[in-house]
């Protein structure tokens, strides 16, 4: 594994991703796919060495993604907090976990998208 190319199907993910979600959703999941397309594509092995890297993208990707959704959480929750005293405790409470199970579910997807994407970047590579 060649972790710059895996950080840079990274970042495509997150990127790719956050964009497709806000200008039209159904899209969202090309995100993912063109990421570890990218890591696996840079990248030198087989199929299998292909979706390990595109794998390993998605989930670096997840994991940004999440960081940036449980990041606009604790912002909403504390302007929350700021206005309603009581009412602060909750919403902090409730973006914590909703932000760590957004996490989750967008590492699981990416991680499962990307590996898919690092199948077809071994095979663009190996069918030029």
């Amino acid at each position: 594994m060649e972790w710059k190319y895996i950080v840079i199907g990274g970042l495509i993910t997150a990127v790719l991703t956050l964009v497709l979600a806000v200008v039209f959703l159904p899209l969202f999941f090309l995100g993912p796919v063109i990421g570890g397309l990218f890591a696996a594509y840079l990248g030198r092995g087989d199929t299998q060495a292909g979706a390990v890297d595109g794998a390993v993208s998605g989930v670096v990707g997840g994991l940004i993604m999440g960081s940036l959704f449980l990041l606009g959480f604790s912002t909403i929750s504390a302007i929350i907090g700021v206005i309603f005293t009581n009412a602060g405790v909750a919403a902090g409470t409730i973006s914590v976990i909703l932000g760590a199970f957004i996490t989750l579910l967008a590492v699981v997807i990416s991680g499962v998208l990307g590996a898919i994407g690092g199948v077809i970047g071994v095979s663009v590579r190996e069918n030029q």
